[in-house]
C-alpha cells in the first residue's frame, strides 16, 4: 500500500475517510500481514498495537517530549504516557547531562576568551 506514496503520505485512509479497524482473525490487517510474511518468511507476526508502540518509541528516541507523545497517542494524560513508556525516557537523563556539560564547556570557553 506504500508503493508510489510520498514519505509524508498516509498509508491507510485519506485523512477524511478512514479504514475500519480490522477483524483480528481475518480482514485487511491479516491479509497485509500474510503478504508481508509471504514476501519475507522472517517477517514477525505484529499487531496494530505493536505499530503504535513503535511510533511512540521512534518519537521518544527522536527527542519528542512527553506531552507531544501523549497528544500523538491520544492518551488522557502525560502521566498515562509516562506509565506506559517511562523506560524509554531513561536516555533523556544522559542527554540532559551531556547538554549541561556542553553548555558548561561553552560557557567556560567564552569566559576564557573574554578575559584575554
Amino acid at each position: 500500500m506504500c508503493v508510489g506514496k510520498a514519505a509524508s503520505s498516509l498509508v491507510f485512509g485519506a485523512g477524511v475517510a478512514f479504514v475500519r479497524p480490522p477483524d483480528s482473525r481475518r480482514g485487511w490487517w491479516m491479509a497485509a500481514l500474510k503478504k508481508c510474511q509471504m514476501a519475507d518468511p522472517n517477517f514477525p507476526s505484529i499487531t496494530r498495537h505493536d505499530l503504535r508502540h513503535t511510533a511512540a518509541s521512534l518519537a521518544i528516541s527522536a527527542g519528542a517530549n512527553v506531552k507531544a507523545v501523549q497528544r500523538m497517542l491520544g492518551h488522557f494524560s502525560a502521566a498515562m504516557t509516562l506509565d506506559t513508556y517511562a523506560d524509554l525516557f531513561d536516555d533523556d537523563l544522559d542527554r540532559v547531562g551531556n547538554a549541561l556539560d556542553d553548555a558548561r564547556m561553552r560557557s567556560t570557553a567564552m569566559s576564557s576568551s573574554a578575559s584575554v
